[in-house]
């Protein structure tokens, strides 16, 4: 049997990726050279991507003129391969959530250290960000064309949009989302699982973009009143974490310092 007639029919039974280390097991190659030759001979002529170091995925017939699939096709088998969990994240996790009228150009994947070498796919880039534990009680499932992802909340895809500014495209982009998104945020079933996961300065920035930017106001104060019950006191922090801090203009509600102007824009 050929590489190519083990792969096609591995896409007949309904597998779409496959790692190096399957095809080690088959015997079919008893040189290593031979098998990375034939890799690669596979993936010039787009029968399979190689997504990550050691693991490919099957091109579907409707992705071949494109020469690269989609990272919902294939992430959660990768994260599988990899042992590691994730979810998708940011302005991906948005559009899924029906609330991201312009497509990211990168694929944002939440997932837990330590971090690890990565290999991107042709014409998609997975940028990848970490925490010490993800919140699984804040993720959802999203059904696609290989099974199912897991994304985060709309609460929690908020959070990672305001923690996470600069890689949104910044904070008009953001409160651009958050008008749509904000439909989906339900403050009192959606803040518990978070408090232990999301920092105090997020939560001010994002109520602070809810009541005076998307005048979110009753969103606003459900969220002042949890973020009240966690211990400590505010403290004043600047609304952008890529300008100069100016304490001069300050909304004393928040503990905000309005460092920037924020304009979001027609949908």
């Amino acid at each position: 049997m050929t590489l190519q007639k083990w792969i096609k029919d591995r896409a007949i039974h309904g597998f779409s990726t496959f790692s190096i280390e399957d095809v080690r097991k088959t015997g079919m190659y008893s040189s290593e050279q031979i098998l990375q030759n034939e890799l690669y001979r596979l993936c010039s002529n787009k029968t399979i991507a190689s997504v990550y170091r050691g693991f490919y995925v099957i091109i579907p017939v409707q992705y071949v003129l494109r020469g690269s699939v989609p990272a919902t096709y294939y992430i959660d088998q990768l994260m599988a391969y990899l042992n590691k969990p994730y979810y998708v994240c940011m302005l991906n996790a948005a559009e899924l959530l029906g609330a991201a009228h312009q497509r990211p150009q990168q694929f944002s994947v939440m997932t837990t250290f330590p971090k690890r070498l990565v290999v991107s796919t042709r014409n998609v880039t997975i940028d990848w960000f970490y925490r010490d534990e993800l919140p699984e009680d804040a993720l959802i499932t999203k059904n696609t064309e290989t099974g199912t992802i897991r994304i985060s909340n709309p609460l929690l895809t908020a959070a990672d949009l305001v923690r996470y500014q600069q890689h949104a495209g910044g904070l008009s982009r953001v409160a651009t989302v958050l008008e749509e998104l904000s439909e989906q945020i339900d403050i009192k079933s959606q803040f518990g699982p978070l408090s232990a996961f999301i920092k105090k300065v997020t939560w001010q920035r994002l109520g602070y973009i809810l009541e005076h930017i998307i005048e979110e106001k009753e969103m606003a104060d459900a969220l002042y009143d949890q973020i009240h019950t966690i211990p400590g006191t505010l403290m004043y922090m600047p609304l952008s974490t890529s300008a100069e801090d100016n304490p001069s203009n300050r909304d004393s509600r928040w503990k905000i310092n309005i460092n920037i102007q924020i304009e979001t824009d027609d949908i």
